[in-house]
């Protein structure tokens, strides 16, 4: 007979890859964690269960509305404010964060003020969903057309922001407000889906010496969760602007950008979550390498991956699909010239659309 578990178990709604990699960061604390499709069948819930969920948004069926409305769901208001991008950059503008002019996009008699007041070129989005560059669209006086009568009010408008590069943040608060940060990572979007993640320097124990931008983007983050009583890994994607960030988008679970922590760092994201919402003692983060993370989409396994050594691939066992996330590698290792050999390995291995994401990762490390 199986012996129980010293922690309460924990249920991700969702079981895609990032339910997946929770499951398997809480076997070695002995943490059971289960992943569930949102058409899972009905279940009796253990009184101590602690539930969580892998995305912003959920299908209805019986089981979503169960546990979605359940007391054990930590962070149940917060999911529905940041999935729409209207209470979302609502809830920036409260705590008088930087985020890009934007609003409402109600009619279609509202374009000359949103081309005079937002700007001449914006970006329109929708309320919810339209994530990796879906239900987003690049708009101005000439294409205005584009945007149909059926998603006024259901989409945002946003000032199109020349953005010098773009980087995120993730981090997370426990419930007593002790938070815990990663350093902040620079990312490259290709077709609005995350390719390459770099952390190029290795920092200290409680990141000492931080540099501005660090501070700064630990501050605007650590101020939103406190807002919301957040307790959990958390992420904020942002817009490089000179000295300035300007949050682009929040998500209030673990996030692709920070999938190299699970080599790279002494705790990766996945366990960070877990120690969160089941408020274990946690000691400082620290980061021991520089550390690359390639996202893999819609290409086909090639097994000489394996073959890269400091890396580890993770293949998420999925239907390879143009546009699609089937998995990432990670590579790590304290010496950057090695890093830059291991990349230069995978580029033979890899599509040709990988190239110059690969040159911009390696001028990263540079």
């Amino acid at each position: 007979m199986q012996k129980s578990s010293l922690y309460p178990p924990v249920y991700v709604l969702g079981n895609g890859q990032l339910g997946r990699m929770l499951r398997y960061a809480g076997a070695p604390l002995d943490i059971q964690v289960e992943p569930l499709a949102f058409d899972a069948p009905l279940f009796d819930l253990p009184p101590n269960a602690v539930l969580t969920a892998e995305i912003e948004r959920w299908e209805k069926t019986p089981l979503t509305e169960l546990l979605g409305n359940h007391k054990n769901f930590v962070n149940q208001n917060v999911f529905s404010l940041l999935a729409d991008r209207f209470t979302q950059k609502s809830l920036l503008d409260e705590l008088i964060l930087p985020t890009s002019p934007w609003c409402l996009l109600k009619d279609n008699h509202q374009w000359p003020d949103v081309f005079q007041t937002i700007g001449e070129k914006v970006v329109v989005k929708r309320r919810t969903g339209g994530y990796d560059g879906r239900g987003q669209w690049i708009i101005n006086d000439k294409n205005k057309t584009d945007i149909s009568n059926d998603l006024f009010g259901e989409v945002i408008a946003e000032k199109f922001i020349p953005f010098d590069y773009e980087v995120s943040i993730v981090g997370a608060r426990f419930k007593n407000g002790e938070k815990r940060f990663y350093p902040v990572t620079h990312n490259l979007q290709q077709n609005g889906i995350l390719r390459y993640s770099v952390v190029s320097t290795a920092l200290t124990q409680q990141f000492a010496q931080q540099p501005a931008q660090q501070k700064q983007a630990e501050a605007m983050l650590g101020k939103i969760m406190d807002k919301l009583n957040y307790i959990g890994v958390m992420a904020m994607e942002c817009f490089v602007v000179g000295d300035q960030l300007l949050i682009n988008e929040l998500a209030p679970r673990v996030h692709n950008s920070g999938h190299w922590t699970q080599l790279g760092c002494s705790i990766s994201q996945f366990e960070l979550h877990l120690r969160a919402l089941l408020d274990l003692p946690t000691p400082q983060l620290q980061i021991f390498a520089p550390s690359v993370m390639v996202n893999l989409i819609g290409t086909e396994h090639n097994a000489q991956w394996l073959n890269t050594p400091f890396a580890q691939l993770h293949w998420y066992g999925k239907e390879v699909r143009p546009g699609r996330k089937v998995g990432h590698i990670n590579l790590t290792h304290p010496d950057k010239t090695i890093l830059i050999q291991l990349l230069e390995k995978l580029r033979g291995e890899l599509p040709d659309d990988y190239q110059s994401g690969l040159n911009w990762a390696i001028e990263q490390l540079k």
